[in-house]
C-alpha cells in the first residue's frame, strides 16, 4: 500500500509485525509505537482523539462505542499519528473525530487516515488469504464471519472489501 511506503522503516516494521495474524492487537502496536490509549468519556458524536500531552501521543477513544468501532478509531487516530503528526502539534487540541472520521482537517488528510486504518485493522495480505480459503465468494456470511474474525463491524468490511 502506498501509503505504508511512506513510514520511516522502523514504523513500518512495527506494523508489519502487527499485522501479520488477526485480529491485530492495536493496544500492543499503539504501544510499540509510543502511543498512548484510553477509553474516555468523549462528547456526543466525537468518536476519538489524538494530541500531544507533556511529549506523549495519547488517543482517547469514546468509551460508550461499540468495540468494533473504537477498534478502527484507535487505527485511525494511529494513522493520523503516523501520517500527520505535524498537523497534531500545531493545535493544543490535537486531531478530534466525529463519528464520521470528519475532524475539520482537509478530506484528503481523512482520507489517508481511513485507508491507512483499514490496512491496519484488515490488512490486504490476510483478508485476501482469508478470501482465498472462501474460493473468494464473497457472501454476507462471509462478510459476517470476516468482521468478527477482524473484529470490525460489517459495513467496515464491506467497505474493504469493495
Amino acid at each position: 500500500m502506498e501509503l505504508l511506503a511512506k513510514l520511516v522503516p522502523n514504523q513500518r516494521e512495527i506494523i508489519d509485525r502487527h499485522c501479520a495474524s488477526y485480529p491485530v492487537k492495536l493496544g500492543q502496536l499503539a504501544r510499540e509505537l509510543g502511543v498512548s490509549v484510553r477509553l474516555s468519556k468523549l462528547e456526543t458524536g466525537i468518536s476519538g482523539q489524538i494530541k500531544c500531552e507533556n511529549n506523549i501521543y495519547l488517543i482517547r477513544v469514546n468509551r460508550f462505542d461499540s468495540r468494533e468501532r473504537q477498534r478502527f478509531t484507535i487505527a485511525h487516530e494511529l494513522a493520523h499519528y503516523l501520517l500527520h503528526r505535524e498537523i497534531i502539534d500545531s493545535s493544543p487540541n490535537g486531531i478530534r473525530d466525529n463519528v464520521l472520521y470528519r475532524s475539520g482537517e482537509p478530506r484528503a488528510v481523512e482520507y489517508e487516515a481511513n485507508k491507512l486504518a483499514a490496512e491496519i485493522v484488515m490488512p490486504r495480505k490476510l483478508i485476501d488469504q482469508r478470501l482465498r480459503e472462501f474460493n473468494e465468494t464473497v457472501t454476507d456470511e462471509v462478510i459476517e464471519r470476516l468482521a468478527e474474525e477482524f473484529q470490525v463491524s460489517k459495513a467496515a468490511m464491506e467497505v474493504r472489501l469493495g
